[in-house]
């Protein structure tokens, strides 16, 4: 158990990498459809571009959509509806007939001896009426003909009549009428008068009926317009895919699919899902560790690519859950575009790349939607390659439309053999995604947040001088701020001789120094008025607060939250030489004492990416140069030598992704830059 511990302990970056890639691929093998796929891609009004095609088994051709559609608006053109029968109505009638009867036939004080006659006639005229039921009409009667068929629901009986077979209360009232008026023996003003008060609807439209009907009507659709036999051709090679063509491939696939859908298949079609995708993503891992090696070893930016991966995947396979109109509606552009604004432009390329072949295997049309894409992507990524303003997103946009309309177009030139059967639908969708892509500007704020990360649009808006903390840092330590300047302009054209990323050196060169902010007084450039309050202190002293300054300026840089990219070139500007000043001046002036060297020493660390090390060749022979008596090209030549030399002979760069090149020709950027800086001026005349 201990031996596990140790080894979990030692190894467990190593083990988060190999976790890390296991739930990736299971996430997106979770995405992705249990099903084989057919491995024919065809498109309707293309010409069929693979070998002839023989049914490999007998299979059913099923109906188009517009066949299924037709047949659902027959069923709703001759679909007789339900309704039911209510019993109650007649018996609540026959109820207050003989109180309604005795009203109206004392109120008008009528003979007694034809009351009988009378009544009996009106019980049977009210019962001749509801044995054939007064129905409630409805949209779906009110102007149907008479021999228009219902179904009445009595007694969970379902009978089948005519709407002339029923009456409602305009027909039934009439109909009274009409009995009332062939009797002369009866009175017929109370008869008619009784009725008008008592007829009621029975019959009742029964939607809950009707459309559980309707539905089973439709449930029993034959999908199956016909049959295609084992060995008949299907189509062949250079036959356009026309519709009758596009059903029957259509169903071939979708038969197709299911059979290879069986259980018996589900688990060769998840290990080769698996497979694939493993694949894909453990080439972008070789990738990183061969040629990123400071990204495969951070955890932290690692995980933000799978996450990026894994969302643009899971973004994928919800479109196909949904049903959207087109899988190039989505803004696929938003992860180079990410990619590109945290990293370099070749892990942005090469981790699109991985993407786009794992959504490959979700996308119709794999090749067409790889390829599309790849372009669209790249362009994308020249499109940033230093992204310093919002107005740079605008224009990505166009170049993403303009590359993804112009590969669809090639791809459409070489299927159809020309241009007027370009489908526009598809141009109008890659201007929406390209659209979508303006999306990355607030996800690029959120993962900076998350992750920690820093974009060039951050840096832009850090390296403006006008920023709070540079303005303090002017009106507090003026000399240390154009010192600064000084640092920020060598270092940056440095950088861009050697590669690098220019923003952000100069981003760093100006707030390298902050922690002098603290003491300005006791750092000479800060000195103007011929004080130096070094005289009152000892050496040991004066170099802790010196060397003081770097940490002074983590925490001011923590407290003003400035990104950790920043905060490294204020922990590697020195790296871990010493305050040289005061070291050999105590040396000087005691000889014979033991000396301490980690009171003079800087704390460190020593620069670790090429941008650090320019940072502190650049802070190191500006501050020098100040020194200089005499400005010439020999003098400022030999300087800059020296300073850089020393800092080469006590290993400053030892970690840093920086060449004896790459130091030569910072060495010549910085002798030209400092003679342009301290050249002659002209003495004007008095």
């Amino acid at each position: 158990m201990k031996k596990f511990l140790s080894f979990f302990r030692d190894r467990h970056a190593d083990l988060y990498k190999v976790l890390l890639l296991l739930v990736s691929i299971s996430f997106i093998v979770y995405l992705f459809p249990k099903e084989g796929k057919f491995k024919y891609e065809f498109q309707k009004g293309k010409p069929w571009l693979h070998e002839d095609l023989i049914a490999p088994f007998d299979f059913a051709i099923n109906k188009l959509p517009e066949e299924i559609a037709a047949d659902q608006n027959e069923i709703i053109k001759n679909f007789k509806p339900y309704f039911r029968l209510d019993e109650s109505v007649y018996a609540q009638i026959e109820k207050n007939y003989l109180q309604e009867f005795n009203k109206h036939w004392n109120d008008q004080k009528k003979n007694k001896a034809s009351y009988e006659a009378n009544y009996a006639e009106g019980e049977k005229l009210l019962k001749q009426i509801y044995e054939r039921g007064v129905l409630k009409l409805n949209g779906l009667t009110e102007h149907k003909s008479q021999n228009f068929s219902i179904f009445i629901l009595h007694n969970n009986l379902a009978e089948e009549v005519e709407l002339k077979d029923v009456f409602t209360i305009q027909t039934a009232y009439k109909y009274a009428q009409n009995i009332v008026n062939e009797r002369k023996d009866v009175d017929g003003e109370i008869l008619l008068s009784i009725l008008e008060d008592q007829l009621k609807q029975n019959i009742f439209y029964d939607q809950k009926t009707s459309l559980k009907v309707k539905k089973e009507l439709f449930d029993n659709i034959s999908l199956i317009r016909d049959m295609k036999q084992k060995g008949q051709r299907i189509i062949s090679r250079g036959d356009m895919v026309d519709t009758e063509s596009y059903t029957i491939l259509n169903s071939l696939k979708s038969e197709y699919l299911a059979q290879l859908g069986a259980t018996s298949n589900f688990y060769f079609i998840l290990s080769g899902q698996f497979i694939l995708v493993g694949i894909c993503l453990l080439m972008l891992f070789i990738f990183f560790f061969l040629f990123r090696a400071e990204i495969f070893y951070d955890n932290h930016r690692i995980t933000f690519v799978m996450l990026i991966i894994c969302l643009m995947v899971l973004m994928a396979s919800l479109a196909n859950k949904f049903n959207i109109p087109s899988i190039y509606l989505l803004p696929f552009c938003i992860l180079p575009v990410m990619m590109r604004t945290f990293f370099d432009t070749r892990i942005a390329m090469f981790t699109h790349l991985a993407t786009c072949l794992i959504i490959g295997l979700l996308a119709p049309n794999p090749y067409e939607f790889v390829f599309i894409q790849l372009i669209g992507g790249i362009f994308a990524i020249f499109s940033i390659i230093n992204l310093r303003n919002r107005s740079q997103l605008f224009f990505s946009v166009v170049i993403i439309f303009m590359a993804y309309s112009l590969s669809y177009s090639g791809i459409s030139v070489i299927q159809e053999g020309k241009f007027t059967n370009i489908d526009w639908t598809i141009i109008a969708w890659f201007g929406a995604s390209a659209g979508l892509t303006l999306f990355s500007y607030p996800l690029i704020f959120l993962f900076e947040k998350i992750f920690g990360f820093t974009s060039d649009v951050s840096l832009m808006e850090l390296a403006d001088i006008n920023s709070p903390l540079l303005r303090e840092l002017a009106l507090r330590a003026p000399g240390t701020f154009q010192h600064s300047l000084q640092v920020a302009n060598l270092a940056e054209e440095a950088i861009l001789a050697v590669g690098g990323s220019s923003l952000l050196v100069r981003t760093g060169a100006l707030y390298h120094d902050i922690g002098k902010m603290e003491m300005p007084m006791y750092f000479i450039e800060n000195q103007y008025t011929g004080v130096n309050p070094h005289d009152e202190l000892s050496f040991e002293d004066s170099a802790k607060i010196i060397t003081g300054h770097v940490n002074k300026g983590i925490e001011i840089a923590k407290k003003n939250n400035l990104p950790d990219a920043l905060i490294d070139f204020i922990r590697t500007h020195h790296g871990t030489t010493k305050a040289q000043y005061f070291y050999l001046s105590f040396l000087k002036s005691f000889p014979d004492q033991e000396v301490d060297e980690s009171i003079f020493r800087y704390p460190g660390p020593i620069p670790f990416s090429k941008e650090t090390a320019v940072l502190m060749m650049a802070d190191s022979v500006e501050a020098a140069s100040r020194s200089l008596k005499k400005y010439d090209a020999e003098i400022i030549g030999e300087l800059v030598e020296k300073v850089i030399d020393r800092q080469i002979e006590q290993n400053q760069f030892a970690n840093a992704d920086i060449t004896f090149k790459n130091i030569n020709s910072i060495k010549k950027i910085f002798k030209k830059k400092l003679l342009n800086i301290h050249h002659l001026r002209i003495e004007y005349p008095k």
